[in-house]
């Protein structure tokens, strides 16, 4: 018994380890730009060899609430950015029925408006390509897209998912997704750039090209070479207007300054959807669904703490993170599960399924139940000020202290809106 529960410790440990190489991976693409092969360090990132196999991200790549195939993704600055590359046809991703496309889409956690403008832009698209089966004249139509809204709001998972769309509608020849941000695009010296940017165009040709955080690319720094990449980006979507999707995306307000930089964006994005954030009951059901793939269960005491803590979450979407918030609670739980698994005498299918109440209070307060119920009994005043909330910064009693002072403002139904 005792070999028994040490190897399903050693499972778990290794568990919560890939997790966090995952997200270590993830903050340091975030700050320093995706991580290059250390076999690869001392060449051109961007050269395309021939017969060399792009890497596809160990990641979902998208947000929690996302129930699509990540296998049609492929990262331009993983080593797969480059020009003229020979695709194995199994490299293709298979063409899906619509009816199916429909109802995946369907059942996505929340984006409400998002999913009308997707249906949308499905229906339009469904017509023109059948027009065009006929010999029948089409209106020049624009597929690329601009995405905004705030980080974890399922923007990556729409455009992997509308990648699919247009190859299942014949309207890509390959429909993947490339997903690039400016560190993939724009290089240190005078002509670089253009040629950087090309390769990986070329790698996107008959998919989608995602670029996230596109407004970067057009900062008012000297010597940036943002607008070269954006020039380049345009000439090539001039040239292979029928085999590319380019979708920029990016905080609503800066994605709005992006646009209206360039009258060559303005002409060519003109489709928006706005990703809203996602409210308290959307990321409740995010965790509940991220539960269910992963074959765990919540305690019944523990689904109210949880509700309570998305509660209050709604309130800082943003800086919360939204889907992403999600994924890193369900991770924090899961680490504190292990750790009370690990002292456990006799462990059985389902304690290693179960998340409990304590496992709740310590990974998102680092409380015990003891402590929870000692807070319960003492002041208002001094649970409020104990039970911080980490994703804002402020205290239960900070929150109702802003929202007091604010009391007395009348908002009418033309200023909320």
């Amino acid at each position: 018994m005792g070999d028994r529960k040490d190897e399903i410790i050693s499972m778990q440990l290794d568990l919560i380890r890939k997790m966090t190489e995952n997200n270590i991976r993830r903050l340091s693409d975030d700050i320093w730009g995706p991580r290059r092969e250390a076999e690869n360090k001392d060449k051109d990132p961007f050269e395309i060899r021939p017969g060399m196999d792009f890497p596809k991200d160990p990641s979902s790549g998208g947000d929690a609430a996302e129930g699509g195939d990540s296998s049609n993704k492929t990262k331009a600055s993983d080593g797969g950015d480059g020009g003229s590359v020979t695709e194995k046809e199994d490299d293709i991703p298979p063409k899906e029925d619509m009816a199916d496309l429909k109802a995946e889409l369907d059942s996505y956690i929340g984006l409400g408006e998002v999913k009308k403008e997707v249906k949308n832009l499905i229906n339009m698209a469904t017509v023109y390509q059948l027009r065009k089966e006929h010999d029948l004249p089409t209106a020049d139509m624009s597929l690329h897209m601009v995405f905004s809204g705030n980080p974890g709001t399922g923007k990556t998972m729409i455009a992997r998912f509308m990648a699919r769309v247009y190859h299942s509608l014949g309207l890509l020849s390959k429909g993947k997704l490339v997903e690039v941000d400016r560190s993939g695009l724009v290089a240190g010296y005078i002509g670089q750039t253009a040629i950087k940017t090309s390769k990986v165009l070329e790698l996107a040709l008959g998919s989608v090209l995602f670029i996230d955080e596109a407004y970067s690319l057009t900062s008012k720094s000297e010597n940036d070479f943002g607008f070269e990449a954006v020039d380049t980006i345009l000439k090539y979507m001039e040239d292979h207007r029928d085999d590319i999707v380019v979708i920029v995306a990016g905080y609503t307000e800066l994605m709005e300054e992006f646009v209206n930089s360039n009258p060559g964006l303005r002409s060519r994005f003109n489709k928006y959807i706005d990703f809203a954030d996602y409210t308290a009951d959307e990321m409740y059901g995010i965790f509940k669904l991220n539960c269910k793939k992963s074959c765990y269960e919540l305690a019944e005491d523990a689904e109210q703490e949880l509700k309570d803590y998305f509660e209050a979450a709604g309130e800082y979407a943003s800086d919360f993170g939204n889907a992403r918030g999600v994924r890193n609670t369900f991770e924090k739980l899961l680490t504190e599960q292990a750790n009370r698994i690990a002292e456990m005498d006799e462990v059985s299918r389902e304690d290693l399924m179960k998340i409990t109440k304590a496992d709740v209070l310590m990974a998102l307060y680092e409380k015990t139940e003891e402590d929870g119920e000692e807070a319960a009994e003492g002041p208002a005043e001094e649970a409020g000020q104990e039970n911080a909330f980490p994703f804002s910064g402020e205290t239960t009693s900070e929150t109702t202290s802003r929202t007091t002072e604010g009391s007395d403002d009348t908002v009418t139904d033309d200023e909320s809106k």
